[in-house]
């Protein structure tokens, strides 16, 4: 399995460049950590709403 983590990064190396990995690898970051936060709000919102219709 570890081998096609890095042809899948090769292959990123070649096509994106080199100086554009780290830039790519901070948004993918960002997008995940938002990814997560708007599940957490999402949950949350589903929750007190099951709350609410308890009472």
């Amino acid at each position: 399995m570890g081998n096609e983590w890095i042809f899948v990064a090769l292959i990123a190396l070649v096509v994106i460049g080199g100086s554009q990995i780290p830039k790519l690898a901070r948004n993918l970051g960002r997008a995940q950590n938002e990814f997560k936060r708007g599940l957490e709000e999402g949950k949350s919102d589903v929750d007190s709403d099951a709350d609410d219709s308890k009472a």
